[in-house]
């Protein structure tokens, strides 16, 4: 994902710099309503020399272009699209394959608290559940707002992340089928570096702390009848799949 000019007007610009080894990438779909928490997180994590990609689900790009950093990150455009749309269509595995994680964050995360210096390699539990308890949601998965994965673990991901499905819904409940590995160890909430979501209802309509139009209202109310909906189809079609494919044995089946 570097960016390149369009001619080299020096030898040196045929090295690469140093600073554009970036092993890690925050994709966020984002709109100008959150331009100023989307500008804190992304200058915290360009700081640690992460890519950092927006997708722009509003249409505005033109109104990031003051922000210093705007030129450094990647800016995709599509009108009322969600995180799991871009991702299907632009973080396809082979592109990604350059990174060692793939932080794909909502844009309304609070990351006072985080520090993207620290790597990510030994999870714990995401849950403070009892022995017997194995599955969902417990050790299976973590929520959807936050979650980071490992090359390995995307390459899965990415093909698990259907492609007319773009709310996500039922996808946390299997991320632990992309845990290259036991899910009670491999998938898990990283207490010691937190974020807060904090909720802010954008894509769909403004916040409803405001005065909200009964208009956003119902499109709010369509919006989540549709997630049902695909959540729906996402349990048949993963239920479909486990039943035609004979020589597949579920590992955490009990």
């Amino acid at each position: 994902m570097y960016l390149r000019p369009l001619w080299d007007d020096s030898a040196a610009a045929t090295h690469k710099n140093k600073n554009d080894d970036h092993n890690a990438l925050l994709a966020m779909a984002v709109g100008i309503s959150q331009i100023q928490n989307v500008d804190t997180m992304a200058r915290k994590f360009l700081k640690e020399n992460y890519a950092v990609m927006l997708f722009h689900y509003d249409g505005n790009v033109d109104g990031w272009r003051h922000l210093e950093w705007s030129d450094k990150a990647i800016h995709i455009l599509a009108h009322n699209q969600t995180k799991w749309w871009f991702a299907k269509r632009f973080l396809h595995p082979d592109v990604m394959a350059i990174y060692d994680f793939i932080f794909l964050w909502d844009e309304d995360l609070g990351v006072d608290n985080f520090n993207p210096r620290r790597r990510i390699y030994d999870n714990r539990p995401s849950m403070n559940c009892s022995d017997e308890s194995k599955g969902p949601p417990c050790t299976g998965w973590v929520e959807g707002m936050a979650p980071v994965f490992s090359r390995a673990a995307w390459k899965c991901v990415w093909h698990l992340i259907q492609n007319d499905l773009i709310h996500g819904w039922g996808l946390d409940m299997k991320l632990g089928y992309c845990a290259q590995g036991d899910r009670t160890e491999k998938v898990g909430v990283i207490d010691s570096e937190y974020v807060v979501h904090q909720g802010i209802p954008s894509l769909g309509g403004p916040s409803l702390s405001s005065k909200t139009p009964r208009r956003s209202l119902d499109l709010r109310t369509h919006i989540r009848r549709q997630s049902s909906a695909e959540l729906e189809k996402f349990k048949e079609r993963w239920n479909r799949a486990v039943r035609e494919d004979e020589g597949w044995r579920d590992p955490f089946e009990s």
